[in-house]
């Protein structure tokens, strides 16, 4: 696949460009340009990202950022056996804990939430950082839902991370998931509190948490565009009629005289 001119492959972070460094000069050159690719494109076009991770795949798949990448490209195309089977190839290059939440969030999206809750409740959690911690609980939350446990589910979330008036990287997300589950038990009431504060927390827009509160409020968005083009239809009716009035008087005049 072609890679833009204006990729270099410097564009990575340093440490991964540390790991290619095991690498020959000219194929560590290649490999990072496919990673910068698959960073750039995975969230608008995650199809394409995955293309360009398989090739960096072919080319260094003894390199532990190479498998994390080819990891998440294809857990963001739904191809979760195939990212499950990266993220545990790159686990034990490393040893890192860090990709436990999404390899249990892969169960899941296996048809295995009962694996998830396994993962859950595992030592490697303990060593997790506090947003891998809050990560693991929106995971294990996900498949108690999954299980049609939807008061197990609302428990699971709440913590201290919810409680907590600060607004982590996490909150939104965290408050978002709490709320979602609050409403699918029917408690629409403190559901919309917590999109409420969800929507207070959602810096960078990263949930849909203003529209689901818009919903429960009974807010009806009109889309601008067709709003316009009715107008336009409306206007042209009535021209097209004023028309065929001037028309018709015109008639009669001239059959009169």
């Amino acid at each position: 696949m072609p890679i833009p001119e204006d990729v270099t492959g410097d564009e990575i972070d340093k440490d991964v460009r540390q790991e290619l460094q095991s690498l020959p000069k000219t194929l560590a050159e290649d490999v990072a340009k496919n990673l910068v690719m698959v960073a750039r494109l995975i969230d608008e076009e995650p199809e394409r990202a995955y293309a360009y991770s398989r090739i960096a795949l072919r080319l260094a798949s003894r390199v532990a950022a190479v498998r994390e990448a080819a990891g998440f490209a294809a857990y963001a195309t739904q191809k979760y056996a195939e990212a499950l089977a990266e993220f545990r190839a790159a686990r034990r290059m490393t040893g890192t804990v860090e990709l436990w939440p999404l390899m249990a969030d892969c169960e899941r999206g296996l048809g295995r939430p009962e694996k998830a809750l396994d993962m859950a409740g595992a030592p490697e959690v303990q060593k997790l950082d506090k947003a891998g911690q809050v990560e693991m609980r929106l995971v294990a939350a996900g498949a108690r839902r999954d299980m049609g446990q939807l008061d197990a589910a609302i428990v699971t979330l709440q913590s201290n991370e919810l409680a907590s008036n600060s607004v982590q990287p996490w909150t939104a997300r965290l408050r978002y998931a709490y709320a979602d589950a609050l409403l699918a038990a029917g408690r629409e009431g403190e559901a919309r509190e917590w999109f409420a504060k969800a929507v207070e927390a959602d810096r960078d827009g990263s949930t849909d948490a203003s529209d689901r509160l818009a919903e429960l409020d009974g807010v009806e968005f009109m889309d601008a565009l067709v709003e316009d083009e009715d107008q336009d239809g409306a206007d042209r009716d009535d021209q097209d009629g004023a028309d065929r009035d001037d028309q018709g008087a015109q008639d009669d005049a001239d059959h009169k005289d």
